[in-house]
């Protein structure tokens, strides 16, 4: 499963349409790809394994774990460390966090109904299903809080923050318009409900600081920039001309001042998020400046559907990609001084990208890689571990325990018994954080 950089030794793993290629055997369709919270790591889990890559300073994406694991439907890694936490589509309702390094499972929960998604920052795993929220502390695995009636929330969207300061959680307000609920996971109690879009809400994402967050509504048009704490809307994009469009993945620069945007156009837009006040002076000064603020002079007496279509802000920079309507995700990092755009897609490529701060326009590709190499040996793989030693791993290491029992509502959390090996010193001690500013209640 080495990174290669050439397709052709594997072909395609889906077709330009997104459709499934029947030449690539079925253990290599790939189930889910995250990249960590500070893209400095790809996690990826197929229907036969999970596979871990860093992201080095020369751009490579090496591998540095590989395990056999049915069915991995989501697999999140926390930061750097060997904490990651693994749902599979065999037993869909149960969590399990483990140590990769070292192959222990540290523990595993059950849940009342199908696991959505699953978010990791260092003080606190947010389990989401359908209609609620379960919060846990990083340091013991407890549920501390569960959010219960979340607006029917089908694909599990969500967002949580990883600045340590500003550790908010984000989730639709509504199933039927684009409402935010902002909620305090250190002080666990809900902050203000943010109105981004009209229809229901399609992507979300916080920047690295936790007190921006991006949105993109289920017809993706119109990316939106909010401030997480009063709620003011601080930026305005238009993702494209094209009417409809369902957005994949948003994702900030490390420093706040890009965001992308991917989606099954086959397109990626980069913004910069810059006001008037900041732009350079041959910029706005040039007869696009010009023309610019003729349009919102003139939009003023114009409809508003008009008036927003003309003011809002096209993208910086662009990524268009060979093959449209595959699903990717996408990250951004600096590396050796410049920025870098990242692209994950669901056939198994990866393709880094330079973003051209200065000037935009079309990002030039200086890597490409792919996640698989196909081989002959597909019910047993080896794994090398931290002592340089090999495990070899049973094709199916999913087992059907019992000892971690089922998180109800009408059951103390005292009683709440999970499976776990927290007396090991492989579980990371994680820091105390500070509390942040408390704010009001305006739900």
């Amino acid at each position: 499963m080495n990174a290669l950089s050439n397709r052709n030794s594997i072909g395609s793993a889906s077709n330009s349409d997104g459709t499934s290629d029947n030449t690539v055997p079925s253990q290599y369709k790939i189930l889910t790809l995250t990249f960590n919270q500070d893209s400095t790591s790809l996690a990826m889990g197929t229907l036969k394994t999970y596979a871990l890559y860093t992201i080095s300073q020369d751009n490579k994406f090496d591998e540095i774990h590989d395990c056999a694991y049915d069915d991995v439907r989501i697999i999140e890694r926390l930061f750097s460390s060997s904490l990651i936490a693994l749902v599979s589509n065999q037993a869909p309702r149960k969590l399990k966090v483990c140590h990769f390094n070292k192959g222990t499972e540290i523990c595993a929960y059950s849940f009342p109904n199908s696991i959505l998604t699953v978010k990791l920052n260092r003080s606190r795993l947010v389990v989401c299903l359908e209609e609620s929220i379960y919060i846990h502390n990083m340091r013991d695995m407890k549920v501390l809080h569960t959010i219960r009636d979340v607006p029917t929330n089908s694909d599990g969207l969500c967002a949580l923050s990883s600045n340590d300061s500003n550790p908010y959680l984000a989730y639709p307000g509504s199933s039927i318009t684009g409402e935010i609920q902002i909620f305090d996971t250190v002080n666990l109690k809900p902050g203000i409900m943010i109105s981004a879009h009209e229809s229901s809400l399609g992507a979300i994402a916080f920047d690295a600081t936790g007190s921006i967050i991006a949105t993109a509504s289920n017809k993706g048009t119109v990316i939106r920039i909010h401030n997480v704490l009063d709620g003011s809307r601080l930026f305005e994009f238009r993702r494209g001309v094209r009417r409809v469009a369902t957005i994949y993945s948003l994702a900030f620069s490390p420093d706040s001042m890009f965001l992308a945007a991917s989606s099954n156009t086959g397109t990626i837009h980069i913004f910069r998020l810059m006001n008037q006040k900041e732009k350079p002076v041959e910029e706005t000064s040039s007869w696009m400046g010009s023309f610019s603020r003729m349009l919102g002079d003139v939009a003023y007496y114009l409809p508003k559907q008009t008036s927003e279509v003309l003011t809002q802000d096209r993208a910086f920079a662009t990524v268009h990609l060979q093959s449209a309507g595959t699903k990717t995700i996408i990250a951004m990092n600096i590396l050796n001084k410049t920025l870098k755009l990242f692209v994950a897609g669901y056939d198994g490529v990866v393709c880094v990208y330079e973003i051209n701060t200065h000037d935009g326009g079309e990002c030039k590709k200086i890597n490409q890689y792919l996640l698989f190499k196909m081989t002959q040996n597909s019910n047993e793989r080896h794994n090398s571990i931290a002592d340089n030693s090999t495990r070899i791993y049973s094709s199916n290491l999913l087992r059907k325990d019992s000892t971690a029992s089922s998180l109800t509502n009408d059951k103390p959390l005292n009683d709440q018994t999970y499976d776990t090996a927290m007396g090991e010193p492989s579980y990371p001690q994680l820091p105390s954080l500070p509390l942040p500013p408390s704010h009001d209640d305006n739900e």
